[in-house]
């Protein structure tokens, strides 16, 4: 698949705003409801540029396979409980959040 250099250069500017942030920090958006959950087998950076372009067609199959959705309660408490790190990016006024499990990264 070919990509444009405007794909390119969002996608290289997008990797650079990523970081690791504890779940603890994030409680306050998740209660605001703007924290989203990428699957772990998604591209973080690569669902940020769809996002940033608004590509629908590609989220909405991603909402439909529930790889891309809000964060449920369950699984901010799993998180809390365990004190997670979360990789993050922020795609206004969303922040989408990934946890890599072991092995995957």
């Amino acid at each position: 698949m070919k990509t444009s250099p405007q794909k390119e250069i969002l996608y290289a500017k997008l990797n650079l705003e990523t970081s690791q942030i504890p779940w603890q920090e994030l409680l306050r958006y998740f209660a605001s409801g703007i924290v989203i959950l990428v699957a772990d087998d998604l591209d973080l950076v690569e669902v940020a540029v769809h996002i940033s372009n608004d590509d629908t067609a590609v989220i909405s199959c991603w909402m439909e396979e529930s790889r891309l959705g809000k964060v449920s309660d369950e699984q901010a408490q799993i998180w809390l409980d365990k004190d997670a790190s979360l990789w993050t990016v922020v795609v206004k006024p969303w922040i989408l959040v990934q946890e890599k499990k072991p092995g995957l990264q």
